[in-house]
């Protein structure tokens, strides 16, 4: 059964900091390129960043260049995301996603908030 469970959300300041996780099972995470994406109320979901495997090779979006770093282990199945200076637009539901060719998994999301 395949399981992408996402965590490390919740509500922080302005400028503040915040570690998400994606940890995964019942798939060969090591062979899947790996993507967070975010969904903001009454928007579009958005890639945000992705990683790839084998290579590690990493690419985020433009407007958290600079902000957010994408990682992952796969000796522990798990994909992170380093969020750092968080604006109040990054408010949004963030979700891991998996893919390889024709397949395609999703978490569950995880809430961030970003207030004052």
């Amino acid at each position: 059964q395949v399981q992408l469970v996402e965590s490390g959300g919740g509500l922080v300041q302005p400028g503040g900091s915040l570690r998400l996780t994606c940890a995964t099972s019942g798939f060969t995470f090591s062979l899947y390129t790996m993507y967070w994406y975010r969904q903001a109320p009454g928007k579009e979901r958005e890639l945000v960043a992705l990683i790839t495997s084998p290579g590690a090779n990493t690419k985020v979006v433009d407007s958290v260049k600079g902000r957010f770093t994408i990682s992952r282990d796969n000796a522990k199945n798990s994909m992170y995301l380093q969020m750092n200076s968080l604006k109040p637009e990054d408010t949004a539901v963030y979700y891991c996603q998996a893919r390889r060719d024709l397949s395609l998994y999703w978490g569950q999301g995880t809430q961030v908030t970003v207030s004052s």
